[in-house]
């Protein structure tokens, strides 16, 4: 339990308050304040968020129940060998835990989404079902096109829902207003990197997720207050090893995982956890093109981050890790992949061969959203931790 008797931990509990709001009250506290406005699900990894605010609505993220919710329905519609995730959507839409929500954006992450989206759209009729094609060829010309006009599809989408009429200066400032978040998550980063005793990982991700039930305005606020607060706590160093955690950009860990991580010897400088946030990586520039929605288009194909679940053209696979790594100062790399998430662990042979290359250590491990023990993850890290500082060595 987070104490409140400081400013730094002030705001982590509300942050943390909105991590664990399963049923979604602030989202209907929203929408009461803005009446007839819409409010939008997405699933990880990457959803246009700036669109959806410039078009009057709030985006929400949503990562699955956690390690809050059984998962007794939800078992009944997919087969037993895929991740977690879409299980426990389907269990709390069915409960009811959803109903905030005027509908779902399903980007391409694998078939699992896929399949989600199709079991969304049957089972929810009366609700927006969206599933977001992302490029598979970063030509301007050809998938730049494309992909620019299917966001103007949802576009029109969110207009047939309700949404205002699509209006370029609302756009415009709606992603002002991401970029300025995105400034602020570059500054949380940094201090990260620099300073992981004064914001630790499990600190930040709490932070960084809450975002995602508010407008870009009101998280950059909280990120920003929390910064302040963050340089002149009272905070312990200790004698950790820096690694990168890698796997966890859709299902994500439980919260008392990363914290096991970091008890057992590791400073998690890096991640891709809530990588949604930052697959953009630096501002969308709102002088790429005439259409502010172009503009997004355009950042995704320039600017988008590594992923397994984003098509890399020409690139040579884990060379951004690699780097990433060197960049950072990390001494190594801990894989964190979901349990039968395809994406992340049909690419991890690929990151392990280039890392392995390049002498930097690294260890594997396997999660699900709703595991509860992590003696065993613990004692592995643990281990992991001690040859690096021994040896230099996994």
């Amino acid at each position: 339990m987070i104490e409140s008797h400081d400013p730094f931990n002030a705001i982590l509990q509300k942050a943390r308050a909105l991590v664990d709001d399963r049923k979604l009250e602030a989202v209907k506290a929203w929408k009461a304040a803005h009446p007839g406005a819409l409010a939008i699900g997405h699933m990880p990894v990457w959803s246009p968020r700036a669109l959806v605010e410039g078009m009057g609505a709030l985006p929400v993220s949503y990562f699955g129940g956690g390690d809050q919710v059984d998962v007794i329905k939800g078992d009944a519609y997919f087969q037993s060998y895929i991740c977690h995730i879409p299980r426990s959507t389907i269990e709390q839409a069915l409960a009811g835990d959803l109903d905030a929500l005027d509908g779902m954006m399903f980007p391409a992450i694998c078939d699992v989404i896929r399949n989600l989206g199709g079991m969304w759209k049957m089972l929810f009729p009366e609700k927006l079902s969206f599933y977001l094609d992302l490029p598979q060829n970063f030509d301007p010309a050809i998938g730049g096109k494309f992909f620019a006009l299917e966001l103007k599809r949802l576009v029109r989408e969110l207009e047939k829902r309700g949404a205002p009429k699509f209006d370029r200066d609302r756009m415009r400032a709606a992603i002002a207003d991401e970029n300025e978040r995105r400034a602020a998550l570059v500054e949380l980063d940094e201090l990260r990197r620099k300073e992981p005793h004064r914001m630790r990982a499990s600190e930040a991700y709490i932070a960084v997720r809450a975002g995602g039930m508010m407008t870009a305005k009101e998280h950059t606020a909280m990120l920003r207050a929390l910064l302040d607060a963050a340089k002149s706590r009272p905070a312990r160093k200790f004698d950790n090893v820096r690694v990168v955690l890698v796997g966890s950009f859709c299902e994500q860990p439980p919260v008392d995982l990363v914290v096991t991580l970091e008890r057992s010897g590791c400073d998690i400088i890096d991640d891709d956890l809530q990588l949604g946030m930052r697959m953009i990586e630096g501002p969308i520039d709102l002088d790429a093109a005439e259409d502010p929605v172009d503009c997004i288009a355009l950042a995704y194909l320039r600017k988008g981050a590594a992923s397994a679940s984003r098509y890399i053209a020409d690139l040579v696979k884990g060379r951004p890790l690699v780097e990433k790594v060197r960049q950072s100062g990390a001494e190594g790399v801990v894989f964190a992949a979901a349990s039968f998430c395809d994406p992340a662990l049909l690419d991890q042979p690929m990151l392990e061969a280039a890392l392995t290359k390049e002498g930097i250590p690294f260890t594997t491990m396997k999660f699900a959203e709703n595991t509860g023990q992590f003696q065993v993850i613990r004692e592995q890290a643990g281990a992991f931790s001690d040859s690096v500082k021994l040896w230099g060595a996994a």
